[in-house]
């Protein structure tokens, strides 16, 4: 059974840096495509950003392209997002999620498609 953990949340004033990381154990890492989503106090929980097996296959929403970047060290069986120029916005709770590859076609912005989640860490923006 695959297990997800999250850490790197906190709390950075507006303009400020974060770096999550998620660990992934109990998974053939290499097998899956990873994500990171967030929601936001009384809101859906949205898509953020999804890498495949290299950062030559990495996908953003609107909202964050530019400032966040997601990265993956696969022999460390961690997935990372680097978070840039943070806004108030963008307080939210982030949660990261697997999903086997190699099935066909996935939409990676899509809840369901997921297989595993993480608990979630918090990011809180100050103004």
């Amino acid at each position: 059974q695959g297990q997800l953990v999250e850490s790197g949340g906190g709390l950075v004033q507006a303009g400020g840096s974060l770096r999550l990381s998620c660990i992934a154990s109990g998974i053939t890492f290499s097998d899956y495509a990873m994500a990171w989503f967030r929601q936001a106090p009384r809101k859906e929980r949205d898509f953020v950003a999804a890498i495949f097996w290299t950062a030559a296959n990495t996908f953003y929403a609107d909202s964050v392209k530019g400032r966040f970047t997601i990265s993956r060290d696969n022999a460390e069986n961690t997935v990372y997002l680097q978070m840039n120029s943070l806004k108030p916005e963008d307080t939210a709770v982030y949660y990261c999620a697997a999903v086997q590859t190699g099935h066909g076609v996935m939409d990676l912005t899509n809840l369901q498609t997921y297989d595993y989640w993480g608990q979630g860490t918090q990011v809180t923006v100050s103004s």
